[in-house]
């Protein structure tokens, strides 16, 4: 119990004692549950102002430009860690040692071949469908194939469907893109890393095959690295609420993948390629951000400032970086991307931007580096939710273990009171 009390005076109401709990970073927390008894319920909007669970895993301070998983800072992580190594931390909460770490990866390397079958799901897509609704259909799916997994009770099992469900992620991104551009499947290789072994599936022909450079494999590893958890999102909470239901976990990851398309969400690197074609040509650039500084325009401009980032994302720096080295490997000429590196100088130095914190996020640098590799736009979003996948299990597993109770948020009700039928022939 906690010994921090909060007292809520209600009119014509004995006041009410709420517990306040804290946590080992981050504001105290009003436990509110007891208002129920009362007949009453809070009223948050978007659950900003709501913590809807206690976890471990990840921790952000917005106003200090804070992320840390596991208690380490991302760009330590992103620095001197690998993916694969970041999934351990967010699945157990500590870094693994060097004989945890390879019989993970081995793990993960010897499961990355999806059912022979699965392939038959692909026919049933539009070729022109987008490579987001193949994803939600494609995992969701998986639970048909993977019945020996399904008991989230176990430990065992939800061990064995995190571990597919990281292996085989990439394979099925990369499916899903060689599906729409007409090209047949690569299969993955076990002596490629993670990223690269996804690069691989992703530009590789049965003619030729795709020499993956180290900048580029070191890029996308980044990619994978900074988007692998962010807390308590839309996405994640999705994940959370579904998984409260019992739900299986390929299920659950499906729902997670769904919420991520939304363009207020995952589709914000997507959305700063969109931005760059409409601007289409350096020359146009102050036209441009004359409008984004005009309050009665409505054109925005994406990739800039952060909802939960108050500061500057901590991300954006590791990001810019991996940006800079893939533009001077591949010494791409690309107007789009030229329009790019002129409206990121403008935000670094134009006193509008500085005043309002406007600076260049993640999603801008990754659409850069995803641009300048040669992948569409279409596959943005999957590749965030390829990233995103092991924090969104690390959720799922920690709430499962905790045997939280089913979600079931309440509502202020708006409509009309109760009133009587009236049959058809009197209305």
């Amino acid at each position: 119990m906690s010994d921090k009390k909060a007292t809520l005076t209600i009119a014509g109401k004995d006041p009410i004692e709420l517990p306040i709990y804290s946590g080992s970073l981050g504001p105290d927390v009003v436990d509110v549950s007891a208002l129920t008894s009362q007949g009453m319920f809070t009223y948050d909007p978007g659950f900003v102002s709501t913590a809807a669970c206690e976890s471990k895993i990840t921790y952000i301070d917005g106003g200090q430009g804070i992320l840390l998983h596991g208690g380490y800072p991302i760009d330590e992580l992103a620095e001197h860690s690998d993916y694969l190594e970041t999934c351990w931390l967010l699945w157990n909460g500590e870094l693994p040692t060097k004989e945890e770490k390879e019989r993970f990866i081995e793990l993960v390397t010897h499961h990355t071949m999806v059912h022979d079958q699965l392939s038959a799901f692909f026919k049933g897509f539009r070729r022109d469908a987008h490579p987001m609704a193949i994803m939600c259909g494609v995992v969701g799916a998986l639970s048909a194939f993977y019945h020996d997994s399904l008991d989230i009770t176990s430990d065992k099992h939800r061990q064995k469907s995190a571990i597919r469900l990281i292996a085989k992620m990439p394979t099925i991104a990369a499916m899903a893109y060689k599906f729409s551009i007409g090209q047949p499947f690569i299969y993955p290789r076990n002596d490629l890393g993670y990223a690269e072994n996804f690069l691989h599936m992703m530009f590789s022909t049965p003619c030729e095959d795709y020499k993956v450079s180290p900048v580029l494999a070191d890029a996308m590893d980044k990619i994978f690295i900074l988007h692998a958890d962010h807390e308590q999102n839309a996405s994640t909470s999705t994940v959370r609420l579904s998984g409260s239901t019992g739900a299986n976990p390929f299920a659950c990851i499906s729902a997670g993948i769904a919420a991520l398309w939304g363009p207020s969400h995952g589709g914000a690197n997507e959305a700063v390629l969109n931005m760059l074609e409409e601007i289409g040509d350096v020359s146009r650039i102050d036209e441009f951000v004359a409008k984004a500084k005009d309050k009665n325009d409505p054109f925005r401009l994406m990739g800039f400032g952060h909802r939960v980032y108050k500061n500057f994302d901590p991300r954006a720096k590791v990001m810019k970086s991996a940006a800079d080295d893939v533009l001077a490997e591949l010494g791409v000429n690309d107007p789009l991307l030229a329009v790019a590196k002129r409206l990121e100088e403008i935000a670094l130095e134009d006193p509008y931007f500085k005043e309002k914190k406007l600076y260049p996020n993640v999603d801008f640098y990754s659409g850069i580096i995803l641009k300048a590799m040669g992948i569409p736009t279409s596959m943005f979003t999957v590749i965030f939710a390829l990233g995103r996948t092991p924090g969104w299990i690390a959720h799922w597993n920690e709430m499962i273990a905790a045997n939280s109770k089913i979600g079931r948020p309440r509502q202020l009700y708006t409509g009309p009171a109760q009133r009587k039928f009236v049959p058809l022939d009197q209305r």
